[in-house]
């Protein structure tokens, strides 16, 4: 049998991908646009 444990055995914290941290962070701008937080003069 294989004596060597698995790589990710011990690792149970959560990982986010760059691509779904631009797309979260876009939604939250987008969101916050939309709420009125961003004046309306930065928004192009």
């Amino acid at each position: 049998m294989n004596d060597r444990a698995p790589e990710r055995a011990g690792a149970a914290r959560f990982r986010i991908s760059e691509d779904w941290a631009a797309t979260i962070v876009g939604l939250v701008l987008l969101a916050a646009s939309l709420v009125g937080l961003i004046p309306a003069g930065l928004v192009p």
